[in-house]
């Protein structure tokens, strides 16, 4: 089941084992039984330090990951395979004694939840972010006896997800009831259980020299730049990892020949907490106005932050159609990931909107799903790369209409249907679908800068050479501003150079 390169880096894994631990695997006759008991049974035998013994659990077939002493509460219904088996690594030395990278006040916050919970979360193996949040879900049933969690298996579990009509992924459950879905950091989640937590008074926080706003490759990049420099150096956001946390495959990230966009970031991150930067994150910005010498930065939560120069690196979203029925089905057939919620939506028929690079490459994704693909483009040709256009053409399942404008999604529970009009004929159509997926174009992250600074028509900073903004000690970077063309490396390159404008501007200040 596990190939020689997967036996390689499990091994160096088990080697990291604090404790013994112990699978308590249930299991019946079904094939699907043996597939897990050969599972666990391969990695039993690379290590003296894993055991194996029988147990009725909630679900067959499933394993739990327990110490000799007490039962951690971490349950894989299903195979742990694909994205899913940095999770399985994580719980298995967690479990064995551990700790988990988050910090002690974090640790502190688990610790003091004392009311039962049980956490159930739906995945897809290739769901690039199910394992952001089945990794903090088990982080807290290892920190707290309170608290269990379970990873489902989509495709093992079908009809468990069929019942529950679960249409994107993660979706997450808590004592049976649906909690939440889609990626979700462990502060995130924390905050939904217990509400607001006493957090650091922001406040009282020192000025920065350079304050960088968002948490994607051109915020990571300038705060490393100006931190290089000597100078205090902060970092607010959301969460960080930004839109490139949505990308499966980078293929043209320079000296890389691939890598994927949560192993990306996280590299990212990683580089990025090897210098002085003060991260404060779980926060979001919504407004900035200059006083004085000082930018004075507000958040959502109440606090403010001051800073002598800000860099703006918000990025961008996933636009919208502004029909009836986007907002009411997302992720209950409406969706933006074909890597994440695709197999969802398998043997079923559904409608692509966008006929650029992004649509077309979720197309030819989702034509070896689905039992029909419809790609719904706008204008009267497709805009993506010839190359894509061939590859989609030799599919038999998929259809091309162009000239349609989208008019409505319907359905009672989930998505069942798509109008759309031909803007020639003016004619209506319907198309009985599914899952509609829409990808066409992002929109910068910019509406909380309004009458703050210059923006162009499409509501993006505009930047001079240096990455400077028409508001003096105010720089932007990445996908928020006017750069011409929306790419990883560009947008880390952006991030140096607004950094190095700050650091210039306050050596000549």
């Amino acid at each position: 089941m596990l190939d020689n390169e997967t036996k390689q880096n499990l091994t160096q894994y088990l080697e990291l084992l604090e404790t013994p631990v112990i699978f308590s695997v249930s299991t019946d006759e079904t094939s699907n039984s043996q597939q897990v008991l050969d599972f666990v049974n391969e990695v039993a035998n690379m290590s003296e330090k894993i055991s194996i013994e029988k147990k009725q659990l909630a679900r067959t077939p499933s394993f739990e990951i327990n110490s000799l002493q007490q039962t951690s509460g971490i349950v894989f219904a299903g195979i742990p395979l694909g994205h899913e088996f940095s999770s399985f690594l994580l719980a298995l030395l967690q479990v064995s004694g551990r700790p988990p990278k988050i910090s002690e006040a974090m640790i502190q916050s688990v610790q003091q939840i004392k009311q039962p919970l049980h956490f159930e979360t739906y995945v897809s193996l290739t769901c690039h972010n199910c394992p952001d949040v089945v990794q903090a879900l088990n982080i807290l049933a290892v920190l707290n006896p309170f608290i269990s969690h379970t990873m489902i298996e989509g495709s093992m579990y079908q009809k468990e997800v069929e019942e529950k009509q679960i249409m994107a992924v993660p979706t997450v459950y808590l004592n049976g009831k649906e909690f939440d879905s889609g990626r979700m950091t462990i502060e995130q989640i924390l905050e939904k259980i217990t509400g607001p937590s006493e957090k650091e008074e922001l406040n009282k926080k020192e000025p920065f020299d350079v304050l960088v706003i968002g948490g994607g490759p051109a915020a990571s990049s300038a705060a490393i730049y100006a931190a290089r420099k000597g100078i205090r150096t902060g970092l607010v956001a959301d969460v960080l990892g930004g839109q490139v946390v949505e990308t499966l495959g980078i293929e043209n990230m320079i000296g890389t020949l691939y890598t994927e966009g949560p192993q990306l970031m996280k590299q990212v991150e990683e580089h990025l907490r090897s210098y002085p930067v003060d991260l404060i994150t779980n926060q979001q910005v919504t407004s900035l106005k200059k006083q004085a010498d000082y930018f004075e930065i507000d958040l959502k939560s109440g606090n403010r932050l001051k800073t002598k120069t800000a860099v703006i690196a918000t990025g961008a979203h996933w636009r919208s159609i502004n029909v009836p029925g986007e907002k009411e089905f997302k992720n209950k057939g409406i969706a933006y990931c074909p890597h994440c919620d695709g197999p969802l939506f398998a043997g079923k028929e559904i409608a692509v909107i966008g006929g650029g690079n992004s649509g077309i490459e979720a197309a030819i994704d989702l034509a070896g799903l689905a039992k029909h693909v419809y790609v719904l483009e706008f204008l009267p040709e497709l805009k993506a790369d010839k190359v894509l256009q061939d590859k989609l053409a030799s599919f038999a399942n998929v259809t091309v209409i162009l000239n349609a404008q989208t008019k409505e999604i319907a359905g009672h529970t989930h998505v069942e249907s798509l109008t759309y009009t031909d803007r020639l004929t003016h004619s209506e159509h319907h198309l009985a679908v599914s899952g509609v997926f829409i990808l066409i174009g992002l929109v910068p992250n910019t509406s909380w800068l309004a009458n703050t600074l210059e923006l162009n028509n499409r509501g993006e900073v505009i930047t001079d050479a240096h990455g400077a903004t028409n508001v003096e000690g105010l720089f932007a970077a990445g996908d928020c501003t006017n750069s011409a063309y929306k790419q990883i490396i560009i947008a880390m390159g952006s991030g140096a150079t607004a950094a190095l404008g700050a650091f210039d501007y306050l050596m000549r200040k």
